[in-house]
């Protein structure tokens, strides 16, 4: 098996007319990952993707896609990318089918080549359907999906998508999202997207830029854990609240706490853990040891638009986390 990283990217800078559109940005994708580009408008996300995919030079930096370089091997890059851009410029007035084997013509497939992979991708992405429809008659959810299949067509080792669920409502996102989260068992994935939480339930990595730089680059669980550090447990106890505050008062791996009155006899406890303690175990062995009773336990998860917000708040000249 292949160990190369599938992208390589290392100090990159894009310039437009003296703005700088992306900073010395450098990162890596492993085969077979699905990794997120999230950032604000003008963050630099699609002017990666364009860079990755030929369409657009580079003002400085080194970029490699399969261990080819973009600038110097254009023509063995293209051969081993699916690109779908943000404004998909489909052609509204051809049929599905005639339209995928058209892509696939263009994109060096031979005849019989051509109809086996037109087959296959339709039948992948749900299209065989619709087939002989005009793509202008589509919705915007099937557009997408021919959209998805016009990069699959010629087998890429890279699928490049540049907000893949953009203006979808929400079957049609849920759709996307599962072709997505089947595509990365087979090829490695890049997706840019502003809808965080799609990242989140689709990307093993995630990469959050601001102003062309990267501010942080790391699983969704660490992101998670870095920013959460102690992270903080609530637990709903039917006790007396003075032996509450007693009992929080002497566990050394609480930081701080806050007990309230809910209904009844129980007090909603919220535990703040000094940094790297998870302090459910402890909790948990407390009220067992008093004969309190316990009706929730849980620890408390920041969402990625939370660690998105935190982390872009930060100076984007330093790292964010």
């Amino acid at each position: 098996m292949d160990d190369s990283p599938m992208i390589l990217i290392e100090s990159l800078i894009k310039r437009y007319n003296g703005t700088t559109a992306v900073s010395g940005v450098s990162f890596s994708v492993k085969r077979g990952e699905i990794v997120g580009l999230l950032g604000e408008n003008g963050a630099g996300k699609s002017t990666i993707m364009r860079i990755l995919s030929c369409f657009l030079p580079a003002t400085a930096g080194t970029v490699k896609v399969a261990g080819f370089d973009v600038f110097s091997q254009p023509d063995e890059v293209r051969a081993r990318i699916g690109y779908m851009p943000e404004n998909n410029p489909l052609h509204r007035d051809m049929r599905v089918r005639e339209y995928l084997k058209f892509r696939a013509r263009l994109k060096g497939l031979g005849f019989s080549e051509t109809r086996r992979r037109t087959d296959q991708v339709m039948l992948q992405c749900g299209l065989l359907d619709v087939q002989r429809r005009l793509i202008g008659h589509l919705s915007k959810g099937y557009q997408q999906r021919v959209g998805l299949a016009d990069a699959l067509v010629n087998q890429p080792e890279l699928i490049i998508l540049d907000e893949p669920t953009i203006g979808l409502d929400p079957h049609q996102i849920r759709s996307v999202r599962q072709l997505i989260k089947d595509l990365g068992q087979r090829h490695t994935v890049l997706i840019s997207s502003h809808i965080l939480a799609e990242v989140e339930m689709t990307c093993n990595r995630v990469l959050i830029l601001r102003k062309g730089r990267i501010l942080a680059a790391d699983t969704p669980e660490e992101l998670q854990r870095r920013m959460a550090k102690g992270g903080q447990v609530v637990a709903e106890i039917a006790a007396p609240a003075d032996e509450l505050h007693e009992c929080w008062d002497q566990m050394p791996e609480v930081e701080r706490f806050d007990v309230a009155p809910v209904e009844g006899e129980f007090y909603r406890c919220a535990l703040t853990a000094r940094e790297g303690v998870d302090l459910r175990p402890q909790v948990f062995a407390a009220v067992r040891e008093r004969g309190w009773t316990l009706r929730e336990l849980t620890r408390s998860r920041h969402t990625l638009e939370d660690i998105f917000v935190a982390v872009t708040k930060s100076n984007p000249d330093e790292e964010g986390f």
